[in-house]
């Protein structure tokens, strides 16, 4: 699948590591676990939003935009990477931070990625209801047109379905990637599992796949909503991404596979299986995980490994996508591993 006619900037260093987590299988005593490092392209503190924003500030640059705006949550490991995007490539940034995550405190609101946020040099706006997306997008669009009031060129990274999703095309050069990764080891992957939030990377990876002719897995783990309403987010996305790709023969609604056993409470909330998860790849191979996104896929992981859903003979690639500033914000329930 072609990508070179949509514009494009490089942000990432490519390609991410595909690694074995040798000691995790051993532990866990099924499949062969791989991990696919995109907690290490480069921008910022990594993740898998750098592979987005290499389409959506290409979009931005090729329209002559001088000024990037979007929205996310406080702890959102996509408003600091666009922070972090817009000052390389010297654009003024506008980042709109949703109260999704109730009861936290004030540590939640000053360190971690809204830390990372100012020193990116970002202007920091709130907005109260996190779980109304046409609304905080429709404030987006009021940010830019104050914006262009003040003599700017705004780019709007919107967030909510019914907007280009520019970003999931990182992700079908993520599958080939990752692929040819997998090829050059000698290694047949059966099965993906990732964070599945917006759906551009589930959405994706997916099509991304498909287009290869591969009948890989790809296990999306619900990190913000119920899976019913995921699954109708991830068609629509990925009717979207196909559309922008002009794909002829779309991906069948039947290979969109999705859990939210792991999703507790809500987004953003700690459960027993994060902790335990994030807490068993620390202390088997060294390695972090968020408290948001990919902590939430890991545990997921580690339950459908325990509960038998890939023999051992099978191979599955764990897809972390990074947002690791987050862990700071969580010290308080993080503390006690």
């Amino acid at each position: 699948m072609d990508l070179s006619t949509f514009p494009r900037t490089p942000l990432c260093r490519l390609p991410t590591p595909l690694e074995p987590l040798e000691n995790l299988t051993r532990v866990l005593g099924g499949p062969r676990l791989l991990i696919k490092r995109d907690d290490m392209t480069g921008l910022a503190m990594g993740g898998n939003k750098a592979r987005q924003l290499e389409f959506y500030l290409g979009q931005a640059l090729d329209q002559g935009a001088d000024t990037i705006v979007t929205t996310g949550a406080i702890q959102s490991n996509h408003a600091c990477m666009t922070a972090a995007a817009a000052a390389r490539l010297g654009l003024a940034c506008h980042i709109q931070l949703e109260t999704r995550v109730p009861g936290k405190g004030p540590e939640y609101a000053g360190t971690g990625n809204v830390l990372l946020d100012r020193m990116f040099g970002a202007i920091l706006h709130t907005f109260p209801e996190g779980e109304d997306e046409a609304a905080a997008d429709a404030a987006l669009d009021r940010i830019a047109e104050d914006v262009r009031r003040r003599g700017g060129r705004p780019y709007v990274v919107h967030l909510g379905l019914g907007h280009p999703p520019w970003g999931g095309l990182g992700y079908v050069d993520a599958a080939r990637e990752t692929t040819g990764q997998a090829d050059a080891l000698g290694i047949d992957v059966d099965a993906v599992v990732l964070a599945s939030g917006s759906g551009s990377t589930h959405g994706g990876m997916l099509i991304g796949l498909r287009a290869q002719g591969k009948d890989i897995g790809v296990h999306g783990v619900c990190v913000r909503r119920d899976k019913a309403s995921q699954r109708a987010r991830i068609i629509e996305r990925v009717g979207e991404i196909e559309s922008l790709l002009g794909v002829a023969d779309p991906v069948p609604e039947g290979d969109i596979l999705l859990t939210d056993d792991y999703l507790g409470p809500g987004y953003g909330q700690v459960t027993p299986e994060l902790l335990e998860a994030t807490s068993l790849l620390a202390r088997t191979e060294g390695l972090l995980a968020d408290p948001v996104y990919s902590g939430k896929a890991l545990a997921a992981l580690v339950g459908m490994a325990r509960d038998g859903v890939w023999s051992k003979d099978e191979t599955v690639v764990f897809l972390h996508t990074g947002g690791l500033p987050a862990i700071f914000a969580y010290a308080d329930a993080l503390g006690g591993l």
